[in-house]
């Protein structure tokens, strides 16, 4: 599994856009590129989510369900992984998912 940094790609089920900056540790890169870890990707803004009408589009996520590593940490804060996946604030309530699309780099993995 790979290693999320600033540059990962997370979206809402509907395609809108996860913004997970500022990020919550600053000294620990991949090429230049901040990792993430445990909490980056909660409570953040998602943009541009096309969900209109009567449904209520997706505006913020919600706490990680999955994909936080159990071995590897920042700071005492797990590591992002590129399996990150929890529910939007979008309707229907407790089915809108966000996910990794891109994990904004290729090389760095986790092994067990």
């Amino acid at each position: 599994m790979l290693l999320l940094t600033q540059d990962a790609v997370i979206r809402c089920a509907h395609d809108g856009r996860v913004d997970v900056e500022p990020l919550n540790q600053a000294w620990v890169t991949i090429e230049g590129r901040l990792v993430l870890v445990e909490k980056d990707p909660e409570g953040r803004p998602i943009h541009r989510c096309p969900e209109v009408g009567a449904m209520k589009p997706c505006l913020t996520t919600l706490a990680v369900r999955d994909g936080y590593s159990d071995l590897v940490r920042i700071d005492q804060h797990r590591v992002c992984l590129d399996t990150v996946t929890g529910l939007t604030d979008g309707t229907p309530p407790g089915i809108v998912v966000y996910t990794v699309r891109d994990p904004g780099q290729p090389f760095v993995t986790e092994r067990a």
